[in-house]
């Protein structure tokens, strides 16, 4: 039986955490394993997986309030049950009873809510299947027909060729900010090169991102399509979209496809990205400009450096030796996707 925790003070973030780390609070599970990422916790009990959303605070999102991570696990069950509808379960609540127990059973306020799913086989995972040399080209084909699938049938929204542009621009120069900041490791001349390339490839890029624009090419998409996001169980599901923030999931298909396929050929498979790409690119009729794809591999590649070495402007940063040479890698991706992107637009 777990014990009481609390004396009549509001429940910090550290006492949930102990109270979820413990297999006292849930049902038939010896064991749990805990994972922390950027913007929660994840406990892993059994067969099941509760995600507990830290109270943060960025530019692009605010979870400082109880009803605001409320709100955010009830849209992350919604939108994941799109493309993984058997393993997004519930939105719970974890209450403190009378005792100062916390619980997810009987009466008491509510102190938290959490995303509770069904456990997915971690070497099914994409990732663990590129780095084992497991992933199959039948598995990866059933993927791709099932994301093609899904964004055949999501309605398009409208968005003119400003509102487009206008999010590239501010990203880039979110990354500009960070990426030229000398206090990293990185060699400040490629960036530089690379940061200066991004700045006319935005322009360049306008007539391109127009052609998308009258083909009603933009949608809701799934915004952070990553291979650990990919699970290649039959049929397979695809999890963790970007849950927080509609604007950064209004997305053209391919802008989504280009950040798999970046991560991919970072892990080592660049065959797997391509084969998405063949696929999605056969099955969605709207034509892709030639080196539109290379230009948002290119914006994919710069975003996740700055969000690599963002991590190190944190005050207690998570795995501090990881961000730098990560950050390195995709400003190396990004500058060969630039090269790609000014091969197909000068020809």
């Amino acid at each position: 039986m777990p014990t009481a925790i609390i004396n009549g003070n509001a429940v910090n973030i550290a006492q949930k955490v102990a109270a979820l780390s413990d297999c006292a609070i849930y049902s038939h599970c010896p064991h749990v394993d805990v994972i922390e990422t950027h913007m929660a916790w994840v406990f892993l009990a059994g067969e099941l997986v509760f995600k507990m959303k830290k109270p943060v605070h960025y530019e692009f999102l605010d979870f400082t309030t109880l009803s605001a991570r409320e709100f955010t696990c009830r849209e992350e069950l919604r939108l994941n049950r799109r493309l993984a509808p058997d393993i997004y379960l519930d939105v719970v609540p974890l209450k403190l009873d009378r005792v100062g127990v916390l619980t997810f059973a009987g009466e008491g306020p509510v102190v938290e809510w959490l995303v509770k799913m069904k456990r997915l086989p971690a070497d099914r995972m994409l990732d663990y299947a590129i780095e084992h040399g497991t992933a199959r080209k039948s598995d990866v084909v059933a993927f791709a027909e099932k994301l093609s699938a899904f964004y055949r049938a999501a309605p398009p929204v409208v968005q003119s060729l400003e509102q487009v542009c206008r999010r590239f621009s501010a990203e880039h120069e979110r990354n500009v900010a960070l990426l030229s900041d000398g206090r990293f490791e990185l060699d400040h001349v490629m960036t530089g090169t690379v940061l200066a390339g991004m700045t006319k490839a935005l322009s360049t890029a306008r007539p391109l991102l127009n052609t998308r624009v009258e083909a009603d090419a933009f949608l809701e998409g799934h915004g952070d399509l990553r291979p650990e996001h990919v699970c290649l169980i039959a049929p397979p599901v695809v999890i963790d979209c970007l849950e927080f923030n509609r604007d950064m999931r209004l997305v053209d298909p391919f802008d989504d496809i280009a950040f798999l396929d970046l991560e991919c050929e970072r892990l080592g498979a660049p065959w797997v990205g391509q084969k998405v790409f063949d696929i999605c690119r056969r099955e969605l009729s709207s034509p892709l400009p030639d080196g539109l794809f290379a230009f948002y591999r290119s914006t994919r590649a710069l975003l996740r450096a700055r969000l690599a070495l963002a991590h190190l402007i944190e005050s207690n940063p998570r795995m501090p030796a990881k961000w730098e040479p990560r950050a390195r890698a995709y400003v190396k991706i990004a500058h060969a996707g630039l090269l790609q992107f000014e091969a197909a637009v000068s020809r």
